[in-house]
């Protein structure tokens, strides 16, 4: 109700109200984009209510239409340091029994993967065996809105894990998917991302990083080391290059980082 309340205080007549009145006030008493929508959410509810009361015949907010910008927030990444951690803990299997074993060549190979390839944690765990193309190392990726791309896999370690588990999951697993968990059904979104946090925390890995931290990773720093955009957007499986847009400004802030720091200009 304080949503209500407030606009009660700033509205002088409830019933024919000025609602575009009040929501640039809100705007320009500094809230956030979020907070007004919210706000204008709750009013529409509550005029809604006094219609299907029939306290007002028709609500103020009928054809009315808000505009806000969306904030951009910057695709949090790791270190090239941690990403090294992280595959530092699949360099020796340390694994006492068969199963463990299988589960460390499970885990090797899809981290190191979504490493490899910046691809979607939900597209990892849909792959299936028809989908690894061995004669060309790629894979077939199942993107959003039913999109399929080709990535290739430039990493020999990656793709050696790769076949390794495709080995491993033949002779134990009764379904068609390169990646399941303990029950053999396919890994979801949310058990990838406890395997992640796993070994993440064993590498000592930013403990609020996700899975998803990979894919912004492998994608910045193509753009660092001089991937083109339009390449960088096929290869994430991007709809349009305006969403891959945005990786090129944390390209350009840590080479302006490395540049104030490291260039020997500045000191002459």
């Amino acid at each position: 109700m304080t949503d209500i309340n407030l606009f009660m205080r700033h509205e002088k007549n409830v019933l024919a109200p000025n609602i575009l009145g009040y929501v640039s006030f809100m705007q320009s008493s500094g809230l956030k984009d979020s907070s007004v929508k919210r706000k204008i959410v709750s009013l529409r509810v509550f005029y809604d209510y006094l219609l299907s009361e029939k306290i007002i015949e028709v609500s103020p907010f009928v054809n009315l239409k808000f505009r806000f910008r969306e904030e951009r927030r910057l695709p949090k990444t790791l270190s090239v340091n941690e990403v090294k951690r992280l595959l530092g803990c699949f360099e020796n299997d340390d694994s006492k029994t068969p199963f463990e074993s299988r589960q460390f060549t499970r885990v090797s190979a899809l981290i190191d993967l979504l490493v490899s390839t910046g691809i979607r944690v939900a597209e990892a765990a849909a792959i299936k065996f028809e989908d690894v193309i061995t004669h060309e190392h790629a894979v077939l990726i199942h993107g959003k809105g039913r999109k399929q791309r080709i990535i290739y896999i430039s990493s020999p370690v990656t793709w050696q894990r790769l076949m390794l588990q495709m080995k491993s999951q033949r002779a134990f697993s009764h379904t068609a998917y390169l990646f399941t968990n303990r029950q053999d059904k396919p890994l979801t979104s949310h058990s990838v991302e406890k395997i992640y946090k796993k070994y993440a925390k064993r590498a000592r890995v930013n403990p609020s990083s996700t899975p998803h931290y990979l894919r912004h990773t492998f994608a910045t720093n193509l753009l660092a080391n001089g991937a083109d955009l339009r390449s960088v957007q096929e290869i994430l499986g991007h709809s349009g290059v305006a969403t891959t847009q945005i990786y090129t400004e944390v390209s350009s802030r840590r080479k302006r980082q490395v540049l104030n720091k490291y260039n020997y200009r500045n000191k002459l």
